[in-house]
């Protein structure tokens, strides 16, 4: 199973390309080395405050997918300078 989710952030201590880079650079370090997922910025590179970013895992168990995910966007919830304004699931397999 391949558990894939679209989440688009809100980022509110980024005035510039350059603290969106450092902030989101800072947070997806570490999101890869607290989970086993593959993470990514998708679009709006060209926009300071706002991100859409992907993340995905892959088990042979759909509810280890899910627990993984969950933990995910919780920790990415305990960031303060980030929010999460929607959160879409795409399940392969």
């Amino acid at each position: 199973m391949l558990l894939y989710v679209d989440i688009e952030c809100f980022i509110y201590q980024s005035h510039s390309l350059k603290e969106k880079r450092s902030v989101l650079k800072r947070i997806i370090t570490r999101l890869q080395n607290s989970f086993n997922i593959t993470i990514s910025e998708l679009d709006y590179q060209d926009l300071w405050q706002r991100t859409r970013i992907g993340v995905a895992t892959i088990s042979s168990n759909r509810v280890r997918c899910e627990q993984v995910i969950d933990a995910c966007l919780a920790k990415l919830d305990s960031f303060p300078e980030i929010e999460c304004v929607r959160v879409e699931r795409h399940w392969f397999g």
